[in-house]
């Protein structure tokens, strides 16, 4: 197999055997990048200096005999939003466009505990704030299965490397949606962890220095193969600082190993925000084969409420959870626009007063509760990342999604109407993997949510695992070689 192509755990093997040096690898990677990285530009910012010392040591821990990390040596790439000691973080916000941060983010320290080795930085949409990847620090990075698409945000840069093959494991972070959507539109893979599994101190945004959690948000593995992202949420799992001198994680193992013991549950569409042909027929398609091969699974079952209340409340407590962008001037302006249009109201809800959180959040936990019921009688659910695959490139609006519209199949519809189907795990909580299935008409990749119940991480890892072996994993975009 071609070096670029190993995932990040053959490649720990490799260096930890002296098969492959961690110098060799971090080279090839750099050359891969700087031949076929100009019509993609997912690599952003080198921190080559550093990685070339840091994989030098590896390779004497490696010839000294020394006991070694699970990814012990392995180059990787990893997204602007996240801070990189010593290497320039932008967020893509050209104030930043020169922020050299003291100390890494808690994901990028916990893969260096890991022994991996960040070399590079992936690109993003300003304060990680689109499905969409561009910025004016940076600029636009393309789908590599589509140059004129976008390959998701927010870690759509990270996404894009991975189908490239310009690196073999990433860290992304998703609020709403920015793991999931980049791996569906890209052909990769990534988890979206359940919330506060993995401790995300030193993101931006917040700006720098910010030591709230935000709700909803999560950081998490992308990679191309499921053992990846298990090792990655290895590395990156635990306390936070508040609760490090006693909270211990220990995830539940996954409830079953072989398929035919799991019950699967599959949502493939709804009256509320209807999926292309292409996305329904994938899902459908892929629940016929893990019937054959003989998983349980229930085209019919739902966990007791529908998607439009799963995405009701979802909406207000993401435009809540955004509110640390804006100042108290402007949620004050936010708070008295009595419009009633999705604009509008979405401006309510991030100004929106600590009562009605509560009612909010109460309405939440309702849901949370249906979903543990839910998951007494299935161990997951599949349900589309989005209602269709990657979409053109569309900057419209100066960043105002309310401005801007999306086909599907054909009909005109808002752009927010992408956004429906990341609610059910995302508003819960609940883990979800997701996984390249197939394509659409355009020969464009098709990913699935496997959503798990809330902390058995390793049991949507699992399914997802034995859903790739089906499907044959993660495609190669012919663009890269």
């Amino acid at each position: 197999m071609e070096l670029h192509w190993m995932s990040a755990t053959e490649l720990a093997g490799a260096i930890a055997a002296g098969t492959l040096s961690s110098r060799e690898a971090l080279e090839h990677f750099v050359t891969r990048i700087e031949e076929r990285d100009g019509d993609i530009n997912a690599v952003v910012q080198w921190d080559l200096d550093r990685a070339r010392a840091a994989a030098a040591a590896a390779d004497q821990a490696v010839a000294d005999g020394e006991e070694l990390a699970p990814l012990h040596g392995v180059p990787m790439t990893v997204k602007d939003s996240f801070m990189t000691e010593g290497c320039i973080t932008t967020s893509g916000a050209p104030e930043l466009a020169a922020y050299v941060p003291d100390a890494d983010a808690w994901p990028v320290a916990g893969m260096r505990r890991a022994g991996a080795i960040p070399f590079a930085k992936t690109n993003l949409p300003i304060w990680a704030g689109d499905i969409q990847s561009y910025n004016q620090v940076y600029g636009t990075t393309n789908n590599p299965w589509n140059l004129d698409r976008s390959p998701g945000g927010s870690s759509g840069g990270s996404a894009a490397a991975l189908a490239m093959g310009f690196s073999p494991i990433e860290i992304g972070s998703d609020i709403g949606g920015s793991i999931r959507v980049p791996a569906h539109y890209s052909g990769v893979m990534g988890h979206k962890p359940s919330y506060a599994v993995v401790p995300a101190h030193g993101q931006i945004p917040g700006p720098p220095g910010t030591l709230t959690m935000a709700d909803l948000a999560v950081a998490g593995p992308m990679a191309r193969t499921v053992d990846d992202l298990r090792a990655g949420l290895q590395a990156m799992a635990g306390p936070d600082r508040w609760n490090a001198p006693a909270w211990r994680l220990e995830l539940p193992p996954s409830r079953h190993e072989q398929l035919a013991d799991f019950r699967i549950a599959v949502w493939a569409d709804d009256a509320y925000c209807p999926v292309a042909a292409s996305t329904k027929r994938a899902i459908e398609s892929l629940s016929a084969e893990l019937d054959n091969a003989g998983a349980s699974v229930d085209l019919d079952a739902r966990p007791g409420f529908t998607l439009e209340k799963s995405y009701s409340v979802f909406a207000p407590l993401l435009s809540a959870a955004l509110a640390g962008g804006f100042s108290p001037g402007e949620l004050e302006t936010l708070a008295a626009n009595d419009e009633q249009t999705p604009a509008a109201e979405a401006g309510r809800a991030s100004a929106m007063r600590h009562r009605r959180w509560l009612t909010e959040n109460e309405r939440r936990l309702q849901m949370r509760l249906k979903w543990e019921h839910f998951f007494e009688a299935f161990d997951v659910i599949l349900m589309p990342v989005q209602p269709r695959a990657a979409i053109p490139h569309d900057h419209s609006g100066n960043g105002d999604f309310h401005q801007r519209v999306v086909d599907i199949d054909g009909v005109e519809r808002p752009y927010l109407d992408l956004f429906p189907w990341i609610s059910p795990a995302g508003a819960a909580y609940l883990p979800s993997t997701v996984v390249p299935i197939g394509f659409d008409d355009d020969g464009l990749p098709i990913g699935v949510q496997v959503v798990g119940p809330y902390l058995h991480d390793l049991t949507a890892l699992r399914v997802a695992e034995l859903v790739a072996e089906v499907v044959g994993g993660c495609p190669r975009p012919p663009m890269a070689g």
